[in-house]
């Protein structure tokens, strides 16, 4: 469930700058139907060079297999989206490392380039989306519309998904609920403070510097403010070095937990006295990233996985488990929102703010350079 995600994801809406960036199968051919031209899927940046989507359809069925990578279960809803991919097209879906990082996405296509086992789709944080574009290849889907100009790079390198705010969830029968910062410093939350991860590798665990930082009055320009809790935080012998899971969750090893609405959420459906808060103030918002490994065994699959991600039937799911789609508004005015889902999952916070592409390179070098020293390590 708590997948440890590889630096910041995106987070861009009208008033909030966008983040903008302008085994192997290079020379695969999908096999031609005789609905559609022959086509090269690697090189295919819509469902029209397939001549339609039933076309594409075809060519991924010919392939048979699609693989995903650093995709847990109950990571918005990852499990049930898989599962309805399989149904509805009757692929294979290989997942492998659910519990890897944005980074182990990037290494194993790298280590397993040529392969048939090398990753088709990624699924990233900013940071690591930035660094490694040259690696994606380029692929618009069939509602391209419906995803707003900031939520994209041009040409369909990267897509925002889903996002989340950066939530604390805690063991309600042992701690009381926290309504600040400060007061995670109070002895009651002696030894039980973590974080999803290193902020250095992590997007989530990155995500909590950048909320420590707008909470304790600092800006999203400078991080420090956010290192400089955590560091009083583990001289209060409150920070707690121990990377969150299911099993530490249920087992209370981690009583008080910096992660993502949606995955504290699904903590707390399965964990008796698991709650989440959202900490008055400023929130703390980021969106996930979709691209397409340009060396995809399987690069029909790849771009079907893609229309399949950016549907209603998909986008959905994200929002049945408390992500937030990033086609939501689109769905909206089209009456193809799960109501109920949106409903119970309410608003996303009014007073919100994301890193841009500089404040996040910036906040990764400084990170680099403090965090060890302040954390003691």
């Amino acid at each position: 469930m708590f997948k440890t995600r590889t630096a910041t994801a995106f987070f861009a809406v009208a008033t909030v700058a966008a983040l903008a960036l302008s085994g192997c199968s290079t020379g695969s051919t999908s096999p031609s139907t005789s609905a559609g031209p022959s086509v090269d899927a690697a090189t295919a940046t819509s469902a029209a060079d397939f001549g339609g989507l039933d076309q594409l359809v075809a060519a991924a069925k010919a392939e048979g297999t699609l693989n995903v990578i650093a995709l847990p279960d109950t990571w918005a809803n990852y499990g049930k989206i898989i599962a309805a991919f399989k149904t509805k097209y009757g692929l294979t879906v290989n997942s492998a490392n659910p519990e890897g990082s944005s980074a182990d996405e990037i290494k194993a296509a790298q280590d397993s380039k040529g392969q048939d086992t090398a990753p088709d789709v990624f699924d990233l944080g900013a940071a690591v989306a930035l660094a490694n574009t040259d690696m994606f290849a380029p692929y618009q889907v069939a509602n391209w519309d419906d995803i707003p100009a900031a939520n994209k790079e041009a040409t369909g390198l990267w897509v925002n998904d889903y996002t989340g705010s950066m939530s604390v969830g805690y063991n309600s029968n042992k701690y009381p609920k926290p309504t600040s910062l400060d007061d995670l410093l109070k002895a009651d939350y002696k030894g039980a403070v973590a974080v999803n991860g290193d902020p250095t590798q992590s997007g989530a665990a990155f995500a909590a510097v950048g909320l420590a930082t707008v909470q304790s009055g600092g800006t999203l320009d400078d991080f420090q403010p956010g290192i400089d809790f955590f560091g009083k935080l583990n001289a209060a012998g409150n920070f707690l070095t121990v990377n969150p899971t299911p099993a530490t969750i249920a087992s209370g090893e981690t009583g008080v937990v910096f992660d993502w609405s949606y995955t504290n959420l699904a903590a707390a459906a399965t964990v008796d006295g698991w709650k989440v808060t959202t900490l008055p103030g400023t929130a703390y918002i980021s969106y996930y990233n979709q691209a397409i490994n340009k060396d995809a065994p399987h690069p029909a699959a790849a771009r079907l996985w893609q229309e399949f991600i950016f549907s209603p039937e998909a986008q959905n799911l994200f929002l049945a488990a408390g992500a937030y789609p990033v086609t939501i508004d689109a769905m909206t005015a089209a009456g193809t929102v799960d109501k109920t889902a949106l409903d119970t999952v309410g608003e996303l916070p009014k007073n919100r703010v994301t890193p841009t592409a500089a404040q996040t390179e910036a906040a990764n070098a400084l990170l680099s350079k403090n965090w060890a020293a302040a954390i003691g390590q």
